[in-house]
């Protein structure tokens, strides 16, 4: 008798189970992700030779860059950063009169230290350019958490509507100093193959024999 409840139980059991796992399926249905929920970074372009790809020179870029494209690319800033003349600090500093400005331009803005330790105490084109590139790069320490921006002519055409954001815009980039950064930022030359060396050298079409040891003075 009480094995036969015991079966009974357990029989009910399995069956609620069941019933249980096959409600559970059609009340939920998972979706896909359109995207993955964390960004992953992709890894850094290599230049020749293995070493990282840093950022591109752009100062030859400024002169003909769109600025109104560069109005567009600052909007992706504008939760961090604001650029009219008085305009508050937020997460990062108002960036009013930043190009060719002190990197700790604002009085009273927290700023980590860590810009004044990379490239000189002021954003010249070339200190933006690389740290607009990819500013943990830059300064390791940096509170910037902006991934970068990796295209030379996105780069080019903010730092053209930037240096408008000022009372007396920074003058366009000097021949001597597109020269300067081009050479700075130049990609290292690519390893030459190594050429393979005969043991021997064929002289007047004949193997030349092996030098002989030079005799013990």
């Amino acid at each position: 008798m009480d094995f036969n409840k015991i079966f009974a139980a357990v029989l009910v059991a399995g069956i609620v189970a069941m019933l249980g796992g096959f409600i559970a399926k059609q009340l939920v249905h998972p979706h896909p992700l359109a995207e993955n929920a964390f960004a992953i970074e992709a890894m850094e372009p290599v230049a020749a030779g293995g070493a990282p790809a840093g950022a591109q020179p752009i100062l030859a870029l400024i002169a003909a860059a769109d600025a109104a494209k560069g109005e567009k690319i600052a909007k992706a800033c504008g939760a961090c950063h604001t650029f009219t003349k008085g305009g508050p600090d937020g997460v990062g500093p108002n960036l009013w009169g930043v190009v060719g400005g002190p990197k700790d331009h604002r009085p009273g803005f927290a700023y980590s230290g860590a810009l004044m330790e990379t490239g000189g105490p002021t954003w010249t084109y070339v200190e933006m350019n690389k740290f607009l590139w990819k500013p943990k790069a830059y300064a390791k320490n940096t509170k910037m958490s902006y991934a970068g921006l990796k295209k030379p002519e996105d780069r080019a055409a903010l730092l053209a509507w930037l240096r408008l954001q000022a009372d007396s815009p920074k003058g366009l980039p000097s021949t001597g100093e597109i020269s300067a950064e081009e050479a700075e930022l130049a990609p290292p030359p690519a390893a030459a193959p190594a050429e393979a060396t005969d043991a021997a050298a064929p002289v007047d079409g004949k193997a030349a024999e092996p030098a002989k040891a030079a005799d013990n003075l």
